[in-house]
C-alpha cells in the first residue's frame, strides 16, 4: 500500500473514485454489487465524512490508522471524519458486494441529530472491534440504506428530514446490535473485567502511579488492546457503571487499604495512588467517601 494519505473531504470525490452516481452532495448510498468490477483502492484516505460500511467479500486486508485488520463478510464498520483507512491493491478487478452509507457533518448541522452523534461511540472503535450483525439484523440495515437511496432519487421538500430519520435509525439499530453483542458475549466481558482487575493491582503495586499519575480509561483500554470507547461501553454493559467509575472504585479501595496503616502519611498515600498534589487527593477522596483521608485514617485507627 502507498504511504501517501489522500484526503477525501467530499462524498462526490469518493463517488467519482469508485464510479458511483452522486445522488446528493452531503449524503449517498453506494451498492457496489451494482457497479462494474474494480480494483481495490491502493492508498490510505483521510475521511471527511461519516461512513457506515456493510462489508462484502474480502479481497484484501483493511488498513486502519497504522494497523492492518482482516474482516469477515458481513462486518459492519464505522468511519468518522478524521479517521484514516484503506486497502491493498492486488492489481485484479473484483466484483464488490459492499454497501456503504456516507453522510457529511454539514448534513447534520442544525438538525436534531447533530448533538446526538457523540452518543454513537462505535465511530471511535477500532476496526477489529467491528460489529457482526445477524442475517436479520443485516437486512434491517440494508432496508434503511434502500429507503435512503429511494428518498434521494425521488427528492422533494420532505426528503431530507426523512433521510435524517433513516440515518438515525441505522445508528440506533447499530447501538442495539452492539448491546446484544456485549450482553451475549459474557465470557469475553468477564475476561476483560478480570484482566482489568489484574492490570490495576499490578499498577498500584508497582510504584508506577508516583511517576505516571492515576490510571486513565485510555491507559487501561490500551493495555487491554481495546479502543477507549469500546472498552467503556463493554464495561458499562457488563457492570452498569462506566469504566472511569470502576477504576476510581479500585483507587478508593487501594487508598483505604493504605490509609489503614497508621504509619502512612497522607501525602505519601496520595503519591502512591497517583496524585501529584495531596490537596487533589484530599478533594477526590472527600468526593468519593464524604470525609477527608485524614478523617478516614483516624476513624479506622480508633476502631
Amino acid at each position: 500500500m502507498e504511504d501517501e494519505i489522500r484526503t477525501i473531504k467530499h462524498i462526490c470525490e469518493y463517488d467519482a473514485m469508485v464510479g458511483a452516481e452522486t445522488l446528493h452532495p452531503l449524503v449517498n448510498v453506494v451498492d457496489f454489487s451494482r457497479l462494474p468490477p474494480m480494483r481495490n483502492i491502493g492508498f490510505k484516505r483521510l475521511f471527511g465524512y461519516y461512513a457506515v460500511y456493510l462489508k462484502g467479500r474480502k479481497y484484501s486486508e483493511l488498513h486502519y490508522g497504522r494497523d492492518t485488520y482482516s474482516y469477515e463478510e458481513g462486518a459492519l464498520v464505522f468511519m468518522a471524519p478524521g479517521q484514516v483507512a484503506g486497502t491493498e491493491d492486488d492489481g485484479v478487478p473484483h466484483q464488490m458486494t459492499t454497501r456503504v452509507l456516507m453522510f457529511h457533518p454539514d448534513l447534520l448541522r442544525g438538525t436534531y441529530l447533530q448533538p446526538l452523534m457523540k452518543q454513537y461511540t462505535y465511530f471511535s472503535y477500532n476496526t477489529n472491534e467491528a460489529l457482526f450483525p445477524t442475517e436479520e439484523e443485516k437486512q434491517l440495515i440494508i432496508n434503511c440504506f434502500i429507503c435512503i437511496e429511494n428518498e434521494l432519487k425521488n427528492y422533494d421538500g420532505s426528503s431530507m428530514s426523512i433521510v435524517i430519520d433513516y440515518i438515525k435509525l441505522v445508528l440506533d439499530y447499530s447501538t442495539r446490535f452492539y448491546r446484544r453483542r456485549f450482553s451475549t458475549e459474557q465470557p469475553q466481558s468477564q475476561d476483560i473485567l478480570v484482566r482489568l482487575e489484574q492490570l490495576l493491582d499490578e499498577y498500584f503495586s508497582s510504584g508506577t502511579p508516583a511517576v505516571t499519575g492515576v490510571p486513565t480509561v485510555a491507559y487501561c483500554a490500551d493495555k487491554l488492546c481495546l479502543s477507549t470507547n469500546y472498552f467503556n461501553d463493554l464495561v458499562r454493559t457488563a457492570t452498569g457503571i462506566s469504566a472511569l467509575k470502576m477504576i476510581h472504585g479500585k483507587m478508593l479501595e487501594v487508598a483505604k487499604e493504605k490509609l489503614s496503616n497508621p504509619s502512612k502519611r497522607i501525602n505519601e498515600v496520595a503519591a502512591e495512588i497517583g496524585f501529584q498534589q495531596p490537596q487533589s487527593f484530599n478533594t477526590w477522596f472527600k468526593k468519593m467517601e464524604r470525609c477527608t483521608p485524614l478523617q478516614y485514617q483516624k476513624a479506622v485507627i480508633i476502631r
